[in-house]
């Protein structure tokens, strides 16, 4: 497995949680040495303990050497990172390229090399003309293999996936994935193969599929807001539709994290360059680019039209819970633009805090959302984490200046709020004044 991010190391561990022995490889030595400590490098639900078991047991390990971790291997799995190009919002292909040159140089003839990491339709074929070159006489057999893990839920996404995707067109490439996949047929688990093309199609259609139903509700939960309307009766009484679906129909603040936006923002460019724009995929980056800032303007307005002077704790940094991913995340919109307005940021994420303090200026970073919300004069929470969800109203309500809450999830119900004495702004939903008697 080459690349020991977030991909590269849950699969890694996943596969060898199937009894296979595998070898991640990083260039990052200090990555690698953490690793070799049995410390993790990212927060994954399940992921220290199931890398622990598996080194324990002799299936699982990581190194810097690439020619000695894929000497002898039947597949070595390509999972580097591919950013969105600066300038362009191309995916960055050179992490990709490199490493397949370098297997290239070492691999054994029977290797299938696959590549894991999301890349742009025709990467594969690009793949195999750089290892031509690099190695005429080795002819190796290249696959695509996109992943559709959930970060926060990968291992599960992994093991009990709804489908497996094998972009592969020899059949000793189908023989070799398939083998590696074969506890998963125990489990009827659809396996679908195509050509190396629909591979890399699939991926990015599932992406800004999911990416358009977050942009679809977020839209309606704005309309919800001007009508009267309940964006969750909404989205409730279109996803019973099974043609539709209730999953990523939650109104929020915007997508974030590694895939969602520099995936749409790929497919947007490749597209553009084949000839045939997706233009509904364009308006979903432009309308989630902007929802991220209207958040903010949404708060100011809550606070009577200015933050000037005021202090505002901030619930939840991370792009969704159960991760410490601040990639594209809202906040990294929203406080600085609230800061920008003269507010004062008390914030609290119980995994993403180190990440952030990284990325966030000018922020007061605290050590639990009570401590955050002391003397505050609103809070807004901005990630679903499950601890926000049972907050003791009471102790909230005697730490604030005012009572109020900005509920950018809406893991609050409106009418319990106004009875404990709140001022409560949801997305998509009538706000209620428990605290102030307006409305």
């Amino acid at each position: 497995m080459v690349g020991t991010g977030y991909v590269g190391l849950v699969s890694g561990a996943c596969f060898s949680e199937f009894g296979w022995d595998v070898v991640c490889v990083d260039k990052d030595a200090d990555k690698i040495a953490m690793l070799q400590r049995d410390e993790m490098p990212i927060y994954e639900p399940g992921l220290e303990d199931l890398v622990k078991r598996n080194v324990a047991a002799g299936r699982l390990e990581f190194t810097t050497d690439l020619p000695a971790a894929i000497a002898g291997a039947q597949a070595v799995f390509i999972a580097v990172g591919t950013p969105s190009r600066r300038g362009d919002g191309h995916a960055d292909l050179s992490y990709v390229y490199a490493a397949a040159e370098e297997i290239a140089q070492h691999a054994d003839p029977q290797t299938v090399v696959v590549t894991k990491s999301t890349v742009p339709v025709g990467t594969g074929r690009e793949i195999i003309e750089r290892m031509r070159k690099v190695r005429p006489e080795n002819g190796l057999d290249v696959a695509s293999n996109p992943e559709f893990l959930r970060e926060g839920a990968a291992i599960e996404d992994f093991m009990r996936p709804d489908r497996v995707v094998i972009g592969a067109e020899t059949e000793h490439a189908r023989t070799v994935l398939r083998g590696l996949y074969r506890p998963l047929f125990l489990r009827d688990t659809p396996i679908v193969f195509t050509s190396l093309e629909s591979a890399e199609v699939i991926k990015y259609a599932a992406n800004t599929f999911l990416a358009t139903k977050i942009t679809f509700i977020n839209e309606f939960a704005d309309l919800c807001e001007q009508v009267g309307a309940n964006v969750q009766d909404v989205a409730r009484g279109i996803g019973l539709d099974g043609r539709i679906g209730g999953k990523f129909l939650n109104a929020g603040p915007g997508y974030g994290g590694s895939c969602f936006p520099k995936d749409t923002r790929a497919l947007v460019q490749t597209a553009r360059d084949a000839g045939s724009p997706v233009t509904l995929v364009e308006q979903v980056v432009a309308i989630n680019d902007g929802r991220k800032s209207a958040m903010a303007d949404k708060i100011i307005a809550a606070c009577g039209g200015s933050v000037e002077g005021k202090m505002i704790a901030v619930l939840g940094l991370t792009f969704k819970p159960n991760t410490d991913d601040m990639r594209d995340a809202p906040s990294l919109v929203v406080v600085p633009k609230l800061i920008e307005a003269g507010a004062s940021i008390r914030a609290f994420d119980p995994e993403g805090m180190e990440e952030a303090r990284e990325i966030l200026q000018s922020v007061t970073w605290c050590d639990d959302g009570y401590s955050a919300m002391a003397g505050a004069d609103a809070v807004v929470i901005l990630t679903e984490w499950n601890e926000f969800r049972a907050l003791d109203l009471g102790r909230i309500k005697s730490l604030l200046s005012a009572p109020l809450m900005i509920d950018l999830r809406n893991i609050y119900n409106p009418d319990e709020m106004a009875r404990n004495g709140f001022d409560y702004i949801s997305i998509g939903r009538p706000t209620v004044y428990g605290a102030s008697g307006k409305g």
